[in-house]
């Protein structure tokens, strides 16, 4: 089968064994690119890339994919933190493990989402980057009349946008790009003004570290969104300890009693059908993988989320 694999820093489309053991097997159909994927590149990575995936079990039930394999039985794990579990990074899909950038992947049984009718499998793959929206906005304590500000456009300031919507906010968002704006306006978001009750930093720079401290209220709290691929990052700290701001770090996904993010992603993505048509600027085969990598790597050109459909 097909599989998109990194060879000398760039990504490329090679031929491999169908996955074999335990797990349940995913025909896939759809592959976001992530932010992530485009530093991974980097790393030289010797497996299969994507975390973002959807497609159909064996009997074609649609799904999405929680891209975690966890060992099910640390603390972190038996508290439903799965992205702490003590194994690290080798539990996730496309980092540690082959991911669905593929015609097929193995994945373990714990890790299907049922897709709510209505849901294209051809966007599910929106439904990873919306759970980590959604865990942020648990998290950052999110709730009916909060006014919440995202600084970032790109794939997981627009999953948190919606995110936040759904659970009762108001919210506005700042971004660099015009394409970016226009997806935000689209989806229901004003334009970043005053102060906020709870602000998402979605970017994952200094720059927008600061800007989200400066946007929050006094005692007001800073969702941790982004990643920090750069390393160390300089905080506003007078600014921060004046105000009293809470700094609430957030990554992947978890589970709170039965309620698991994934879940609860795949049911707004059911109720949101413009959320695809406002973030998915671009759609590539999966033999067109370079070039789907090019383009989600050029942001000023107008792309926000970049699918491969095997």
């Amino acid at each position: 089968m097909r599989a998109v694999r990194c060879h000398e820093g760039h990504p490329v489309v090679v031929d491999v064994d169908p996955p074999v053991g335990e797990g349940v097997r995913v025909t896939v159909a759809s592959a976001g690119i992530c932010g992530s994927d485009l530093h991974l590149l980097g790393l030289g990575l010797p497996l299969t890339f994507g975390h973002e995936v959807a497609g159909t079990l064996p009997d074609g039930t649609p799904v999405a994919v929680e891209p975690l394999a966890p060992c099910g039985v640390c603390p972190a794990c038996v508290g439903g933190d799965h992205a702490r579990c003590v194994l690290g990074p080798a539990i996730v899909l496309g980092v540690g493990l082959d991911g669905g950038m593929a015609d097929q992947v193995l994945v373990p049984e714990s890790a299907v989402a049922r897709l709510p009718g209505g849901v294209a499998l051809a966007d599910a793959s929106l439904v990873e980057p919306l759970a980590v929206a959604v865990h942020g906005v648990r998290r950052g304590g999110v709730g009916g009349g909060d006014r919440v500000a995202v600084v970032g456009g790109g794939t997981i300031g627009q999953m948190a946008l919606v995110a936040a919507q759904a659970a009762g906010a108001t919210v506005d968002l700042e971004a660099r790009h015009d394409r970016q704006r226009e997806a935000a306006a689209r989806l229901g978001a004003g334009e970043v003004e005053g102060h906020y009750d709870v602000v998402v930093e979605a970017a994952g720079s200094v720059s927008a570290l600061a800007r989200a401290v400066d946007a929050t209220r006094p005692g007001g709290t800073v969702v941790l969104l982004g990643s920090y691929w750069d390393g160390d990052v300089t905080m506003p700290g007078l600014a921060v300890t004046m105000k009293e701001v809470s700094l609430v770090p957030s990554t992947m996904y978890g589970r709170v009693g039965p309620s698991r993010d994934i879940d609860v992603a795949a049911t707004i993505l059911g109720a949101r059908p413009d959320l695809a048509d406002a973030v998915i600027t671009h759609r590539f085969p999966l033999d067109a993988a370079a070039e789907a990598f090019a383009v989600a790597a050029d942001r000023a050109a107008g792309a926000i989320k970049v699918v491969l459909e095997p």
